[in-house]
């Protein structure tokens, strides 16, 4: 069955017609304007040119109504942002404590971080947040999202298009600039149409749509740093707890940012909030320009799994179901195989948490399903992370919460651990089913480099919740009709607990660092010719942030930049970081030297007088996943200066490197031959490709020997703002020199 139809894109993309269908322009060439003044009047567009604070049609500098962060990542911002002369925060800033890491290094360093956090939201006037009243995304959909609004985040999963709010998730440093009254710096975005018809069957529900979506989608790249713009009469059938479930998905396909038309669902929940006045109707003007559809036929859609380790890895449940061992084989997964037996596919773990499935929706279908039934008392085991004390509060009012422990499932606090590694850790060869986020490798927490491999893969709560019934036996919720639930809404949690400083900063607050919270340590600026040792190379055909620097219990280092890069590639190549260090500083060596001399007598020039020397990681394209700036930060505080792709996954990866002036290097020939451990990549004027915008140029790659080959870089193009970011050396040097 084709789920979803996708057109791709034509001359100048499609349109939206009078009665709300989609048209090709060799259709409507005559009756709608063209695509660049058409594409102004999509919804993405119409609020993004509100917040833009130029006029150039191709370019965007946007600044953003707030910002949000949780503790991975707030202090390493603030830390940059106060180096680099911050005094207040400008918009509201929502400090979360979701990714508490439980103290799994050791220490008071988790909580040190927290401690941290509420000084600096006294000190400059945030929003704090503590630990286990609310992950951060919904705490944003309860509390800051809004029709016409724009929100920048750190993490990854930045997505409240449901409401009506354009939101982006990028590294830290982008934030800095947030603080620092600077522009979030874009090309104008092609935009992707999605275009939803019918309604979804019974059981199935929004990881399924979501799933099918980035099955779809993702390794073609056809919505990769695009917008998607969410309409059609198949919205009106979604409650909006299920739309912000699939909305806060669309981060997998790779996507820019996505936006919803809202309606009475989108009002109902934001009065249920108590916010009735971030309401407005959005939705596409007649003629409306998009560069590209996708058709969504939600009534086709049936329950789904991504298998690992990638949510776009997507199969039909009931493939899956019927022929366990022929899926599992297709899909290069022999190591789980002894999980069948009779006729079936046994799971180990039953997971409901974070953002995408800790939901009110979610966790009463799923204890409406269980209906207060035994799991077993087998190896298979649930648990149920609410997403926030509300939602909690709410399920235990609606007597869900009693039902799903009378199950024998472990209700938890907020918390983000089985998203990122560090809670609720399967056994070694387990087989774990989650409606959360992501089932990248290492991401349940284990460590296969250690002889410790797990495996995760992505389902709906309602068929976690009937495999569970089932004792762990892999089971399809399809056609389970299920009672409709009003939520209700009660902060007082947050009333009792939150910090909100936001218009009454204290200059006079201190800072409290625990013993763990360091300063970024001093980075050079760039210098005339640049001097790489190459430390790693990973020919896999995509690799994640969580293989650059490993999420879990690492990240209990994560206010510590020289702790934390003791990490870096840990448990890709294990080797990665001695090497580093050994490049760090380290002169060239003489046969290096001599090289670089006949090079430039070659191309009639001196040698060099002042060198950039470091490190470089070459992979086919690495960035997927986490928009956390630690897999660029830990790779330059060791010393790296640039990395070598053929493409970048991400613009947030790309724009981390490039924050903290690492340059983000573009090679089409065939790397894995071209580069080998130990070589020296070497690139004459540097300082000049990047200043003139050179977009291809030459380098040459010398082996210890003193043996070289020329080859041909890219870049592709920088801002003027990230021209300078890179010949400063980072972010922070560029706000230092008053730029």
């Amino acid at each position: 069955m084709e789920v979803i139809a996708m057109t791709e894109r034509l001359q100048g993309g499609v349109y939206l017609s009078e009665n709300g269908g989609i048209i090709s322009e060799n259709e409507g060439v005559a009756v709608y304007e063209k695509p660049e003044s058409a594409r102004e009047k999509t919804m993405c567009y119409r609020i993004m040119r509100a917040h833009c604070v130029n006029d150039d049609k191709d370019k965007m500098n946007i600044k953003f109504d707030a910002l949000i962060s949780h503790d991975i990542t707030y202090v390493g911002i603030i830390q940059t942002a106060r180096a680099s002369g911050l005094r207040s925060f400008p918009v509201p800033y929502a400090l979360t404590n979701c990714h508490n890491s439980l103290c799994a290094v050791g220490g008071t360093i988790n909580e040190d971080d927290h401690v941290f956090g509420l000084s600096a939201a006294k000190k400059y006037g945030g929003i704090y947040v503590p630990a286990n009243q609310a992950v951060i995304h919904q705490y944003a959909r309860e509390c800051m999202a809004g029709c016409g609004k724009m929100i920048l985040g750190s993490d990854s999963h930045t997505r409240y298009g449901a409401l009506g709010t354009v939101a982006m998730g990028e590294g830290g440093p982008e934030l800095v600039k947030q603080l620092l009254c600077r522009t979030y710096d874009i090309p104008a975005p092609e935009v992707i149409a999605v275009h939803m018809t019918g309604a979804p069957r019974p059981g199935v529900g929004p990881q399924d749509v979501a799933i099918a979506i980035i099955g779809r989608v993702f390794e073609c790249g056809f919505v990769k740093n695009k917008i998607m713009e969410f309409f059609g009469d198949g919205v009106a059938s979604l409650p909006i707890e299920y739309r912000n479930g699939i909305d806060v998905m669309t981060t997998e396909t790779a996507c820019l940012s996505s936006v919803w038309a809202t309606d009475d669902e989108t009002k109902a929940y934001l009065e249920l909030h108590g916010r009735q006045g971030d309401y407005r109707k959005l939705s596409p003007a007649d003629g409306a320009g998009y560069d590209g559809v996708l058709e969504v036929n939600l009534s086709e859609i049936e329950p789904m799994i991504a298998l690992p380790s990638h949510p776009s890895n997507a199969y039909a449940l009931r493939e899956v179901i019927e022929d366990p061992e022929r899926v599992l084989r297709e899909a290069g997964l022999e190591q789980l195989l002894p999980k069948i037996h009779d006729g079936s596919l046994w799971v180990d773990q039953g997971v409901i948490a974070g953002c995408a499935g800790g939901t009110y929706d979610n966790l009463c279908a799923a204890a409406d399903i269980l209906g207060g039934g035994s799991i077993g008392q087998g190896a298979f085991a649930m648990s149920a992370y609410p997403a926030s004390q509300p939602v909690f509060s709410a399920l235990i009012a609606e007597g869900a919460i009693s039902s799903l422990l009378d199950s024998g499932v472990t209700v938890r606090s907020a918390f983000c651990g089985p998203c990122f590694g560090a809670g609720d850790v399967p056994s070694n060869g387990a087989l774990s089913i989650r409606h959360t986020t992501r089932n990248f490798p290492n991401r349940e927490g284990s460590k296969p480099g250690a002889g410790q491999s797990a495996y995760v893969a992505l389902m709906d709560a309602r068929s976690i919740a009937a495999t569970a019934k089932n004792g762990g036996r892999l089971t399809s919720a399809l056609g389970t009709e299920l009672p409709t639930h009003k939520p209700t809404y009660d902060d007082a949690a947050y009333r009792s607990r939150f910090y909100n400083g936001y218009g009454h900063a204290d200059e006079n607050e201190q800072l409290v660092f625990g013993p763990n919270i360091t300063d970024w340590p001093e980075i050079s600026e760039l210098g005339d010719a640049l001097i790489s040792s190459v430390c790693s190379v990973i020919t896999d055909p995509v690799t994640t942030t969580d293989e650059l620097i490993p999420s879990g219990e690492t990240s209990s280092y994560r206010s510590n930049p020289l702790g934390l890069a003791e990490f870096t590639l840990s448990r890709k190549d294990p080797g990665y970081v001695g090497r580093a260090k050994a490049a760090h500083g380290a002169a060239p060596s003489g046969e290096v030297l001599g090289a670089i001399a006949d090079i430039s007598a070659a191309r009639g020039e001196t040698a060099p007088e002042k060198l950039s020397c470091g490190s470089a990681v070459y992979a086919v394209k690495p960035g997927d996943g986490s928009a956390r700036e630690q897999a660029a930060s830990c790779q330059r505080v060791l010393g790296g200066n640039c990395n070598v792709a053929r493409e970048y996954a991400t613009k947030r990866y790309r724009s981390n490197l490039i924050n903290w002036g690492m340059l983000p290097f573009l090679y089409g020939g065939n790397g894995e031959s071209t580069f080998a451990l130990g070589d020296v990549l070497y690139v004459p004027n540097i300082r000049e490709v990047v200043s003139a915008g050179t977009p291809e140029f030459d380098a040459y790659v010398i082996s210890a020997d003193g043996a070289y080959k020329k080859i041909t870089l890219g870049l592709a193009p920088l801002t003027d703002d990230e021209k300078k970011i890179i010949l400063c050396g980072c972010l922070i040097n560029f706000y230092r020199a008053g730029l």
